[in-house]
């Protein structure tokens, strides 16, 4: 098993896909190329990133980082999401141009989001009808593009991302039934659904190609509770498990550390040093806990 990071590890370095409408107060502090120089140094062994990642966007500069990945033996993925009028445009791409990017840059499998709009209560809002609707044209997309994908060899997984239940990622799977076409699991996401995690990581796992792994922390408060990042192994989350049910997989040979930390914005060099450190901890649990 292989251990890579999510970029957006270091969002606060301004390399990943702005969220839930935050942008940085301050320029992006990290090119690509030092950024793989940098997990190369921490031992890591590939990148999973999305077009926030790149300092340019064209065939030349997406030939260096094929060239400078491939020189530093590391593995890479692309991580995009379907357009939509919501969300971070930067990062959307039809089907066909983003596996055609994840080609340039020689990756191998590339994440989709299928950013469904979900109807409230969420929890309520399984298979709901006008998510049905949704999930039907993610399913005529994929289709679609499929001539293409299997001319490349790249692999598709679909994420159960923050608008999806782990059930509604297999029905796609099962509509679409193609072998170059499986998950991407989030450890965390499902509860943005309020599914169990471990729920959605036990659902997934044989259906995944890749994954995004995650840990989060509970903290009570007056008004309810926060659910925020955490590095890997400090959070609240069943991570030994988690990991347990991915590597029983043959088709998933890589982990991507991934966090999304609650870090100051009136103090740059404290936010890059809480990612970093986190990041490192991370590193340090992945390889001497689990011993991947």
């Amino acid at each position: 098993m292989q251990l890579g990071m999510h970029t957006y590890s270091l969002y606060h370095h301004g390399v990943a896909e702005d969220w839930a409408g935050f942008k940085l107060p301050w320029k992006r502090q990290i090119t690509l190329f030092e950024m793989m120089d940098y997990i190369v140094e921490l031992g890591l062994e590939g990148l999973h990133l999305d077009a926030k990642a790149f300092d340019e966007m064209n065939e030349g500069y997406f030939e260096r980082v094929k060239q400078y990945a491939a020189s530093q033996n590391l593995y890479l993925e692309y991580n995009f999401a379907m357009k939509s009028g919501h969300y971070d445009s930067s990062v959307q791409h039809d089907i066909e141009e983003g596996v055609a990017i994840a080609q340039s840059i020689g990756a191998d499998i590339t994440k989709i989001g299928m950013n469904l709009k979900r109807p409230r209560p969420v929890a309520a809002s399984k298979f709901h009808p006008d998510v049905m609707s949704q999930l039907e044209k993610v399913v005529a997309k994929v289709k679609q593009a499929l001539a293409f994908v299997e001319k490349t060899g790249i692999k598709l997984a679909l994420e159960n991302h923050t608008d999806a239940f782990s059930e509604e990622v297999i029905w796609v799977l099962d509509q679409i039934n193609h072998p170059l076409v499986g998950a991407c699991i989030d450890t965390v996401n499902g509860i943005h659904v309020t599914e169990n995690p471990i729920t959605a990581v036990e659902n997934l796992a044989p259906r995944a190609f890749t994954n995004h792994f995650r840990d989060n922390k509970i903290i009570i408060a007056p008004w309810g509770l926060k659910f925020t990042g955490a590095a890997v192994g400090e959070g609240d989350l069943d991570m030994k498990r988690s990991y347990e049910l991915i590597q029983q997989n043959p088709d998933v040979q890589r982990i991507n550390i991934e966090l999304d930390l609650d870090c100051p914005v009136d103090n740059m060099e404290e936010a890059l040093e809480i990612e970093r450190s986190a990041l490192i901890r991370s590193i340090a649990y992945c390889r001497e806990i689990l011993g991947i």
